[in-house]
């Protein structure tokens, strides 16, 4: 069964940065499809960044420049680093793994942003 633990989360203020993870069991990643997503409070949730065959990578123009997705195969682990984070960067993160059979979805963990 495919389970992925996102940690790394935590309060930090306006113009620090925290470095998330992913860490997969269940699965081995040879070239994943990815993403890294956050729910704010009263919000839907959005996709911050994407990896593709483990090597494409994408991010949403409010993150471009400060968020990096990458991937570490032989430890089956996602991490996002964020830079120069605002408050607006807030919510639960939730990482997802696309598979050919279904969606994997982590439980999130929370990113609070000080001004």
């Amino acid at each position: 069964q495919v389970q992925l633990v996102e940690s790394g989360g935590g309060l930090v203020q306006a113009g620090g940065s925290l470095k998330l993870s992913c860490v997969a069991s269940g699965t081995i990643f040879v070239a994943p499809d990815l993403g890294w997503y956050r729910q704010a409070p009263g919000k839907q949730r959005e996709l911050v960044a994407m990896i593709k065959n483990g090597r494409d990578t994408s991010y949403a123009d409010s993150v471009k420049g400060r968020f990096t997705i990458s991937i570490e195969k032989y430890i089956d682990t996602a991490y996002l680093q964020m830079n120069d984070l605002n408050p607006a960067d807030s919510g639960v993160y939730y990482c997802k793994l696309q598979a050919p059979s279904q969606d994997y979805w982590g439980r999130g963990t929370q990113v609070i942003v000080s001004s």
